[in-house]
């Protein structure tokens, strides 16, 4: 590993992941177990790092939960994108396209003007 590159993974994981989890639910209600085996690796640090997530994202009403009997063991809690998560992930779905385009553009070695810096939107007086 290159020296730093754990610590800039970690600063692009915090702007992203949370976005990656609500995307992760929007084919449906989800175990928390099977959504850290998802994003483990790359996007989580560890499975243990998902549950704090996940219990912001549910007191910012972005995901809901509930409790279900397993046939494994102990109930299991279920996490499930919520309309305001929706709209949350498509906000970031449509900002991340020219932010990474634009990341990617700052990079190389000849930025481009085809991706310019994406610009904040002015709030309306």
């Amino acid at each position: 590993m290159v020296p730093g590159q754990a610590q800039a993974l970690a600063n692009l994981r915090r702007g992203v992941v949370e976005h990656c989890i609500l995307a992760s639910l929007r084919s449906g209600e989800r175990y928390g177990f099977d959504i850290a085996r998802e994003l483990e690796g790359t996007l989580l640090a560890s499975a243990g790092t998902l549950y704090p997530l996940l219990s912001r994202l549910r007191k910012n009403g972005l995901v809901a939960s509930s409790w279900q009997e397993s046939t494994e063991g102990p109930p299991r809690r279920y996490y499930s994108l919520t309309a305001d998560g929706e709209e949350a992930l498509q906000a970031f779905e449509s900002a991340w396209g020219p932010f990474r385009d634009a990341v990617d553009a700052a990079l190389s070695d000849h930025p481009s003007s085809d991706h310019p810096m994406p610009h904040q939107p002015e709030e309306p007086s």
